[in-house]
């Protein structure tokens, strides 16, 4: 049910509330593209500034402009165990079809604190539960043992990986049921992660670019390969400006280029600097995702 290219979608605000229509305009963006799924409220939406009020918003209206068309995995972690439950329990009664659960970040749990947090979410909450595994983020690595003490939980049924480690990726596949899904968290690692059995990937650049990351996933499950990798190397410098500054920085500057969104941040976050800004346009014109001119 989930795999292939599911969008992590940004939250677009304006003057300091989301901005209802544009988020609207985006979803029909991704799946017009060929988008297999739709993140609500992840990292890439910056669900740490986000209100409880936000946050149950965005996911209703995500659901609404989807309207079952493809699977929509909100974004429930915390820091916090009780308000990850409270976030994943709001999700599965507006009618996700997942919730995506971060690492606990700054608290810095050991391995079994890790498994006793996920395995509370998962009794407290009857709804499939995805693992985001993002050390650079949080400070914490979830190690593959633990991904596979989890995995014998029956409703927690995947991973995103975001190590950017094949080695890691390999452990967590090996160790874990054959049905276990494991997504790329990198959008670099996308095509490798599908070759060593990966079964697709929550995309930053599929914001900008949702038909080329959807075709680079189609391609490969369809067995052409030559397609796939021609894909991921033309891929790759959009990748690379994708993290110039932290996401979701770039991505939302890059949406805004393209006049999709107003590109407004919410603090700590900033605008781009100039430099930034300038590699980003140049890198977007050579993927005509805006004008040469």
């Amino acid at each position: 049910m989930f795999r292939g290219s599911i969008v992590a979608i940004v939250t677009p605000f304006r003057d300091g509330k989301i901005d209802e229509k544009a988020f609207r305009d985006l979803i029909e963006f991704q799946i017009d593209n060929g988008t297999d799924g739709i993140v609500p409220c992840g990292t890439t939406g910056e669900s740490a500034t986000l209100s409880y009020e936000e946050h149950e918003r965005i996911i209703g209206l995500t659901l609404e402009a989807v309207n079952g068309r493809v699977p929509v995995i909100a974004g429930t972690g915390s820091n916090n165990t009780a308000e990850a439950v409270r976030l994943t329990r709001h999700a599965k009664k507006a009618g996700a079809n997942a919730a995506l659960l971060i690492t606990p970040y700054y608290n810095k749990p050991t391995q079994e604190g890790l498994y006793q947090h996920y395995r509370k979410v998962a009794e407290e909450v009857d709804i499939p539960i995805i693992l985001y595994n993002v050390p650079g983020r949080t400070g914490v690595n979830m190690l593959p043992e633990t991904v596979a003490r989890l995995a014998e939980i029956k409703n927690i049924v995947g991973i995103k990986e975001a190590t950017g480690d094949l080695k890691q990726i390999s452990d967590v596949i090996n160790l874990c049921p054959k049905d276990f899904l494991l997504l790329s968290g990198d959008d670099f690692t996308v095509y490798p992660t599908l070759a060593i059995g990966g079964h697709g990937v929550i995309s930053v650049i599929a914001n900008v670019a949702p038909k080329d990351m959807s075709d680079l996933c189609d391609a490969y499950f369809a067995g052409d390969m030559k397609k796939a990798n021609e894909l991921h190397y033309r891929l790759l410098p959009l990748n690379g400006a994708m993290f110039y500054e932290t996401n979701p920085i770039p991505v939302k500057t890059a949406l805004s280029l393209m006049g999709k969104i107003s590109g407004e941040m919410r603090l700590p976050l900033c605008s781009m600097s100039e430099g930034n800004l300038n590699k980003l346009k140049k890198v977007m014109k050579d993927y005509r995702l805006i004008p040469q001119v």
